[in-house]
């Protein structure tokens, strides 16, 4: 018998073999596990529990089993960038935000340290929205029955009160207890539940304060209502019954429930650009077989595959044009919004839009390989990271609540001593409870993520991929940027000029040269193989082939030993270069171009030329920075002349040439140790240690897969204006933060001593619990709408 799984979890070769190699250690099952789409295929003689094949997976890794359904197929992009749950959240809840690290619960809940709803690892994008569609449902139960409490309480206010015309004031207080039963214990029973939790746990917030402020109202008022007769008369109105706070109670948890719903809704809002690019995915794909089109799903894909794109059609997949020529939108990835003209051997992206022509591509990165996919991945991982400003938010709102508390204590306390003979405790009663709500730190702990929210989806839109908060935060920081030279400042794409022979006959040195560079990735080697395919060159075969990193190339083509590369590799081989050749060498050098000399059999044959047109927006982006204060240093593995002359048309100031991975790595590491932030801009895989050393790695989208992973800011276009615009935005979400830390402490600093009395043996004046409440739902609301006008930045 033959049954089919769903895997979780699985992200490369290397987990798809775990898997299949813990499946097949269970005796009389034999597996066979696929990556794309993620799927085990078991046979087995006799029945196997599927917690058994659950049991061995989760202790190769984070990976999960459940059984297919082919809807799964249709979430294929949602779970590849869901984040990882922990390792034994098996049917088990847990906080998104890993507040408590891997720390799951058994049912359903909030977190008690952040109060998000707890998830569980089979959600789907149904049980996902659930929170939202509950938190709408209790919103409209909530002002169902508070809107006729308030009305009752205030009542009182109109002259000649004609609800007193209906019946009496104890019969409209037990219908305001009625009324209030259903917020208290469905619409906002939830704010209870968390307040109790962070005081069992001891990690207080503003639940606490909810919890304690609501919670004394509304026992007052019961005790008010059931038992009128142990209150002094200073608790009574003129007709004999308690004051109540019903109408406080209610209102209280409405506005908090509103400020959760708003603070939902936008969360839906600023990972809007997250969504948008899920939707980017295309569901089917044309595959070319053996002269026929045929129609598949975008799942059965493979690396190799020729896949025909049809006018209007969204690419399917990464992988590159073997056949025709089309412009092709890719703004929705870049932001750009002019199309790009692509022709045979030009790379394409998934989830972009062809133009008017067909034509026939190659797939060459599939599944969770795509940059989509990555894109979607970074988008999702830094929308859930903390920035470390946040920590020191966090931090204030540890100690603010218990003294919060003791302020609220201390105002019962002095009203009840020095307060008017007659109400002193109802006016102690009163303002304490106030002291409690206004206090409460909700903006506090959203005016970091919302901004951080916006900022990440904000950069998505404009191609800036932020990997997380603190990337977006040290960016604004940034007082060096060092550069790679080749494939940012420059096109990366060189080509040969010219090519000086001093012995042998061009064409025959050019074939030698290109034969030995027939096996090298690097852009230069790939120029000097070009420019033999346009002279129609038959290349030979190569023999020991090697790349000396920095240097060059070195190998034996028809039985010579023949080396390409920089005067390092000419002085490590022992070759002595003539001056006239050197000079001609230095001549070409100083004009900006890149010269690579040519040895064969350890004697100096000539030397090559290539040049490699600078960016269009680099000399501008350039600019820009060097005028905002950011020194811009270039490091390149190009001799110093060409540097010089390159770093002089860009009037820079500082450049180090002759630089190989090592050393861009010690430039950065000086720079750090005199105190700068040092953000590192580069593309090829020689860069990724320095691109993991800067304070802020950058890489360009158009580089390897290795600089992409180990930057901290991807940008997708691949140009240094990208820089310019990341550093913009990252300054906009920055100064945001700050504006919603001052909403925040503005209402609490402001508001607690008017909520505690202080102006009242002045002026008179004297906050309800009920002002108290709206005061402090206007401040959370301030910092999600500060928040939400990141969106309307222009980069």
């Amino acid at each position: 018998m033959k049954y089919t799984y769903t895997i979780n979890g699985m992200h490369c070769n290397s987990c798809r073999t775990k898997v299949e190699n813990a499946l097949n250690s269970i005796e009389g099952a034999e597996a066979e596990v696929t990556l794309d789409p993620p799927k085990a295929e078991i046979s087995m003689q006799e029945p196997i529990q599927i917690s058994q094949f659950q049991e061995v997976i989760a202790q190769a890794g984070n990976y999960t089993i459940k059984v297919f359904n082919p809807n799964d197929l249709k979430l294929k992009v949602t779970e590849t960038v869901a984040p990882a749950p922990p390792p034994n959240a098996v049917g088990k809840y847990y906080c998104p935000m890993f507040c408590e690290g891997d720390k799951v619960y058994d049912e359903p809940g909030n977190c008690p340290v952040c109060g998000m709803d707890l998830v569980t690892v089979e959600a789907s994008e149904e049980e996902e929205n659930k929170s939202y569609t509950d938190l709408e449902h209790k919103m409209k139960i909530a002002l169902l029955f508070t809107i006729p409490v308030f009305i009752i309480a205030m009542s009182d206010m109109i002259p000649n009160n004609p609800l007193m015309i209906i019946t009496d004031m104890k019969t409209w207080n037990w219908i305001q207890f009625g009324l209030s039963l259903p917020v208290v214990f469905y619409a906002a029973w939830m704010f209870f539940k968390r307040a109790w939790k962070s005081v069992v746990t001891w990690n207080l917030n503003m639940f606490t304060l909810i919890g304690i402020g609501s919670g004394m109202a509304f026992l007052f008022s019961i005790f008010g209502l059931l038992f009128p007769e142990i209150f002094p008369a200073e608790f009574k109105t003129d007709g004999g019954s308690v004051h109540l706070y019903f109408e406080a109670t209610t209102v209280i948890l409405s506005l908090v429930l509103l400020g959760q719903l708003l603070e939902a809704k936008a969360h839906n809002k600023t990972s809007g650009a997250l969504k948008e690019l899920m939707k980017l995915a295309p569901v089917e794909a044309v595959l070319v077989l053996d002269g026929k089109d045929k129609v598949i799903s975008i799942h059965d894909i493979k690396k190799g595959d020729l896949l025909r794109v049809k006018p209007g059609d969204k690419i399917p997949v990464d992988g590159k044009i073997v056949e025709g020529e089309s412009t092709i939108d890719e703004s929705m990835i870049s932001g750009e919004p002019i199309p790009v003209d692509k022709k045979a051997d030009d790379a394409v992206v998934a989830g972009t839009i062809n133009g008017n022509q067909s034509f026939i591509m190659v797939a060459e990165k599939v599944g969770s390989e795509t940059l989509l996919s990555q894109i979607i991945q970074m988008v999702n991982d830094a929308s859930r990271s903390r920035a470390p400003i946040q920590k020191l938010a966090d931090k204030i709102a540890k100690y603010f609540v218990p003294a919060v508390v003791a302020v609220s204590v201390i105002t019962f306390l002095v009203w009840a001593k020095f307060g008017p003979e007659e109400n002193a405790l109802m006016y102690g009663f009163i303002n304490a409870v106030a002291v409690l709500i206004i206090a409460c730190p909700c903006a506090l702990g959203l005016a970091t993520p919302m901004s951080v929210m916006v900022g990440v989806g904000k950069g998505a839109q404009s191609g800036i991929l932020i990997k997380n908060a603190e990337a977006l935060e040290k960016m604004d920081k940034v007082n060096v940027l060092v550069t790679d030279k080749t494939g940012t400042i420059t096109e990366g794409k060189p080509s040969v000029e010219k090519l000086y022979a001093i012995h042998n006959n061009e064409d025959e040195l050019l074939q030698i040269i290109a034969s030995l560079n027939q096996y090298s990735e690097h852009p230069l080697a790939q120029a000097v193989v070009h420019f033999a395919e346009v002279k129609n060159i038959k290349l030979s075969e190569t023999k020991q082939f090697e790349s000396v990193t920095g240097k060059g190339v070195v190998g034996m083509v028809s039985n010579k030993k023949v080396a390409l590369g920089n005067k390092k590799l000419m002085d490590e081989l022992k070759v002595s270069v003539e001056e006239s050749l050197e000079k001609q060498a230095t001549a070409e050098q100083k004009l900006g171009k890149t010269v690579s000399y040519i040895s064969i059999d350890e004697t100096a044959a000539g030397f090559v030329t290539i040049t490699d047109a600078i960016k269009k927006n680099s000399v501008k982006a350039i600019k820009t920075l060097i005028n905002q204060g950011v020194e811009v240093i270039m490091l390149t593995g190009d001799n110093k002349n060409t540097a010089k002359a390159v770093a002089d048309q860009l009037h820079l100031s500082s450049f180090v040439a002759d630089c190989l991975p090592q050393d861009k790595l010690k430039v950065i590491q000086k720079w750090q140790s005199e105190g700068k932030i040092v953000a590192m801009a580069g593309d090829g895989i020689n860069d990724a240690p320095a691109l993991a050393q800067a304070d802020i790695g950058i890489a360009m989208g158009t580089g390897t897969d290795v600089a992409i992973e180990s930057a901290k800011i991807t940008l997708v276009k691949g140009d240094l204006q990208g820089i310019v615009k990341a550093k913009q935005l990252s300054h906009a979400v920055m100064k945001n933060i700050h504006q919603n830390l001052f909403f925040a402490f503005f209402y609490n600093i402001l508001g607690i001593p008017v909520a505690a009395g202080i102006l009242y043996p002045f002026f008179g004046i004297l906050l309800s619990p009920m002002i108290a409440a709206l005061a402090m739902s206007f401040s959370s609301v301030s910092v999600i709408a500060n928040a939400l006008r990141l969106r309307n930045l222009k980069l």
